[in-house]
């Protein structure tokens, strides 16, 4: 029978699971699979897995309700195995790596925080502070009919904003940096010129989300910060 794998633990981690559901429309029970140190939280695994909001629900909820109890290894949604002794294996074969991470995960937990700049206010400040893209603005607004100026203009800006969300985002997680034990930076989407997970550890929780609140002040409103957490470490995994 395959079987859905949620999470990994310690042996002796509490399964405090009652009341939670599985994946699948028709949720079977949850339940472990222990080898040696180690267990992993499966459940049957259902005949189709899409990632429905129902399931992508079900699945968090068994990561926070075991991180609420100690250190966890959540997985991606949709790991499957061919049945409990594929799982066995792995946890057997990979037991070192997972003890590792395990206690490199201990007593911390994962923020995540994303970060948009509005794009009029960056335009205004790049046409103010680089006189280059101020006089192609001015010519192209007097009536300069050259196709090359919109152009070099719009390259110049592109530039501009580029070096400008680099330098935003690397001062942002320079400030946070102290605060945290790892990190781990993703390609931002959308309109986002950061993306970024930090491992944090529970005794200076307080100590980041302060520094977390006072640059989202000091930046104002024409800065969007989105901070999530805390979270299963499924960025440190």
């Amino acid at each position: 029978m395959t079987v859905y794998v949620y999470s990994i633990t310690a042996a002796d981690h509490p399964l405090n699971l009652t009341g939670l559901d599985a994946v699948g429309s028709v949720p079977t029970a949850l339940r472990s699979v222990g080898a040696g140190p180690l267990r992993a939280v499966v459940s049957d695994a259902p005949t189709e897995l899409r990632p429905k909001r129902r399931d992508l629900m079900a699945h968090q909820a068994v990561q926070e309700r075991l991180m609420a109890d100690g250190t966890v290894l959540p997985l991606r949604f949709g790991l499957t195995a061919a049945d409990d002794d594929a799982v066995r294996a792995v946890l057997e074969q990979r037991r070192d790596e997972y003890l590792q991470r395990l206690d490199q995960l201990g007593g911390c937990v994962e923020y995540h925080l994303k970060a948009a700049v509005d794009e009029d206010v960056l335009l205004r400040q790049i046409l103010r502070d680089s006189p280059q893209a101020r006089q192609l603005n001015d010519d192209i607004k007097a009536g300069n009919s050259s196709p090359d100026l919109p152009l070099a203009l719009g390259e110049l800006v592109a530039q501009e904003v580029m070096a400008r969300h680099q330098a935003l985002a690397a001062s942002i997680a320079e400030a946070l940096r102290p605060y945290t034990r790892q990190e781990r930076a993703s390609e931002p989407t959308g309109d986002d010129f950061l993306s970024i997970s930090f491992l944090v550890d529970y005794e200076h929780r307080e100590l980041f989300l302060t520094a977390e609140k006072g640059l989202a002040d000091e930046l104002g409103a024409d800065c969007e910060f989105r901070l999530h957490g805390p979270l299963p470490a499924y960025s440190f995994v």
